[in-house]
């Protein structure tokens, strides 16, 4: 048999490469550097869509013009998340310090499933940084994982392991399963209850608790139903803790319940998806005391960490018990003693992935350049803005305050002060929606809408690093311009 001609994917002229590489390089760091004087959002052009409907490629394309169409027909038209008029939902504005970190992670191209690389070293040392931080001992496991809807997924299947034992991973969940409740506050994300439906559980084995006026739990309410669960014959196994609540920030009184899981003998979950790295700051970290006794902990480096998308994270207090939810011996992994096959346990042992990118690179890179204590202040400057925004909107009589400000978001809305249907809902929710509409589209700014006790908000989470007052004053400006101006015409 002659010798096969084989042929590469790497450049042919790896100059030109270079210079391209450094010229897609620049343009990102320009896109960053002069985020300001683009819009935050603007609305895809029919022709611009339509070029993505071009059908697959066959032959080879150079790569400035690959480029150059990104240039043109995506960066204008992202989220925009990364400039500071950004308000509309809790993402993280990301840094260069982490974007180059992710080419170089990219570069490498390691799979962190496991084996005995240092790519896995650096995990682990975010793992024991994270112990540090969250105060959990020294038996704790973590995790990178896409986020915290995968998080809390995860920490559903270790505390069904541990409620049922290993061999329900064999056997299945059976009438033993059917018995299992968990718990959560009706303000918790949505994610929890598709978790107990991805389990295998069932979302109807959630029970959704009522609030306090501060949109906590109510823990009385949430004792007196896992009472009356018993007494029907059921199983309650798992109570969720929310650090910070997707619709107001509010954070739970994590300390009576990790005092209500002990006392009843259940697992006891903190969804922290941004909040719990409120632990960085010296004045928030006091709010969430209590998240040191979770059994589980989720949360996203990619929110108040500025680390780019995605890099969720789970820490869980007893490792052998997440290794008992995940682990899957298989003779293709087969770990050895010694050689690349080895440094067991590996990170696919904490999870469901197996092929996993580098995501701990960028989340190394980002608290090893800024450290802790200044991504801290960057988490202290947001809540700072929440409150300047709140006494804006409480001085302003067209504007009404809709819920506490507990951290970093302000839940409000526009009202047509005088006008015969001020008093009426409907009209004023289908208002407040068609001004946030209208702010999107100046590309201004962005905020996002929620539901608070029946009424329509419009509500501003403020998260990313390079928020100012400036900006707070032009999302307020264009709001009171728009609104002022669909006061005195009808809402569609």
């Amino acid at each position: 048999m002659q010798k096969p001609v084989c042929d590469t994917l790497d450049p042919e002229d790896w100059a030109d490469f270079r210079r391209q590489s450094h010229r897609m390089l620049d343009d990102m760091l320009d896109y960053v550097e002069k985020i300001r004087e683009r819009p935050v959002w603007q609305p895809i052009s029919p022709d611009v869509r339509a070029r993505f409907d071009a059908p697959l490629p066959r032959a080879p394309g150079s790569l400035a013009d690959a480029h150059d169409s990104f240039m043109a027909d995506v960066l204008p038209y992202a989220a925009g998340n990364v400039h500071p008029g950004f308000m509309g939902w809790v993402h993280g504005g990301g840094t260069p310090v982490g974007m180059v970190a992710e080419m170089l992670a990219a570069g490498l191209n390691a799979n962190v499933g496991g084996r005995d690389q240092m790519p896995v070293e650096v995990e682990r040392q975010i793992v024991r940084w994270m112990r540090e931080l969250f105060h959990f001992p020294t038996s704790a496991s973590g995790v990178f994982v896409t986020g915290t809807s995968m998080a809390n997924l995860m920490s559903v299947l270790v505390a069904r392991t541990t409620a049922l034992g290993v061999d329900v991973r064999r056997t299945g969940l059976g009438t033993a399963g059917a018995q299992l409740v968990a718990y959560a506050s009706s303000a918790a994300h949505g994610c929890i209850a598709q978790a107990m439906d991805l389990s295998g559980l069932g979302s109807a084995a959630l029970r959704r608790i009522g609030v306090d006026a501060r949109h906590r739990i109510d823990v009385g309410a949430l004792q007196m139903q896992i009472a009356a669960d018993r007494v029907a014959g059921l199983q309650p196994f798992f109570i969720v803790g929310t650090a910070g609540t997707v619709d107001t920030g509010a954070i739970d009184n994590l300390t009576a319940l990790a005092e209500l899981a002990q006392r009843e003998a259940m697992w006891f979950h903190v969804d922290g998806a941004y909040g719990a790295l409120g632990m960085l700051a010296p004045d928030i970290a006091p709010l969430l005391a209590g998240i040191e006794r979770a059994d589980s902990l989720a949360f996203d480096f990619h929110k108040w960490g500025q680390v780019p998308y995605d890099a969720g994270f789970l820490l869980v207090r007893d490792a052998q018990q997440h290794m008992a939810a995940f682990a899957a011996p298989a003779a293709y992994l087969r770990r050895e003693a010694r050689g690349l096959a080895g440094g067991s346990p590996w990170p696919c042992d904490f999870g469901p992935d197996l092929s996993r990118g580098f995501r701990a690179l960028k989340t190394w890179f980002t608290l090893k350049v800024h450290g802790a204590d200044k991504l801290g202040q960057a988490i202290s400057q947001t809540c700072l803005l929440a409150r300047y925004l709140a006494q804006q909107v409480a001085a302003d009589p067209d504007l009404e305050l809709l819920a506490p400000v507990a951290l970093n978001i302000v839940c409000f809305r526009y009202r047509c002060a005088g006008a015969h249907d001020a008093d009426d809902v409907d009209a004023q929710d289908n208002l407040n929606r068609e001004i946030v509409a209208d702010v999107h589209e100046s590309g201004i700014a962005v905020p996002s809408t929620t539901t608070i006790d029946g009424k329509l908000a419009i509500r501003a989470a403020i998260v990313n690093h390079r928020s100012t007052a400036l900006d707070i004053d032009r999302l307020l400006a264009a709001l009171r311009r728009f609104g002022a101006a669909r006061c005195i015409r009808p809402c569609p």
